[in-house]
């Protein structure tokens, strides 16, 4: 059974899709590394290495409905069925007052990071319900921004707590369908879009300061244990961060 279930990966060109993608990869899914960058996804899965299960990339622009429907016919002719997605793609802006946001950067985060995961999921789902055997996993990328802000984060911050009402009603949805759906919330995973914190970002408090980051990796293990488990089982919700990052007691 292994080798027949398959795994769709947004955002699987760099940082935690990459390694979360790689991870499943070599837990032995048939992995599509979804990204809109097609040499770049090419690449990761070079860097992957040779595996038992099989991997394809696929570019898709995640807030085009259209591209989205054709990501997943190709996954269907590819494999036949869709196990599990991990709706990792989305994107940030540097901390700014609301008013100085421009509403052409709202537009793009909440179209990739909500409208984009919005769609994914409904395509996942539509697979999921009416595949034989039914059913299979959807796996948010929430971010602790879920939960508490980062000074000057109103698109990125609202998108992700949207993130979590989406979560709560797949679970609630997916129930009679054999679909289970969590949510994975990353606190300071060493990525290059990271790299700044090691530096130094702004603190609720008005001052810089550098934080605590974590490898990569333990995001990868945590997303592959999630998607292990039985159908009959579910992390609902799930943070894994950097232990001395400024998190709980942020602000």
């Amino acid at each position: 059974m292994t080798e027949q279930r398959t795994a769709i990966v947004t955002g699987a060109g760099t940082g935690i899709g990459k390694s979360v993608a790689t991870a499943l990869l070599n837990a032995g899914w048939n992995t599509v590394f979804c990204g809109r960058r097609k040499s770049v996804l090419d690449a990761a899965v070079a860097e992957a290495g040779p595996t038992e299960a099989k991997a394809l990339a696929v570019a898709c622009d995640i807030s085009k409905a259209g591209q989205v429907d054709d990501l997943f016919e190709t996954v269907a002719e590819a494999f036949g069925r869709v196990d599990l997605l991990f709706n990792n793609a989305g994107m940030g802006y540097k901390s700014t007052p609301i008013d100085e946001i421009p509403v052409e950067v709202w537009n793009d985060i909440v179209g990739v990071n909500l409208t984009g995961s919005f769609l994914c999921a409904r395509a996942a789902f539509g697979a999921m319900r009416k595949q034989r055997p039914m059913g299979g996993r959807i796996i948010n990328n929430g971010s602790v921004s879920a939960y508490a802000p980062r000074p000057g984060s109103v698109p990125y911050t609202a998108t992700k707590h949207a993130i979590t009402g989406l979560t709560k009603t797949l679970a609630l949805d997916g129930r009679p369908y054999d679909i289970a759906c969590g949510q994975i919330d990353i606190g300071n995973a060493l990525t290059d879009m990271a790299q700044p914190m090691t530096v130094g970002v702004p603190q609720a408090n008005g001052s810089i300061a550098a934080e605590a980051v974590m490898d990569v990796e333990r995001v990868a293990d945590a997303v592959v244990h999630m998607a292990s488990l039985p159908l009959d089982a579910n992390v609902l919700f799930m943070t894994v961060m950097a232990t001395k990052m400024p998190f709980v007691g942020r602000g």
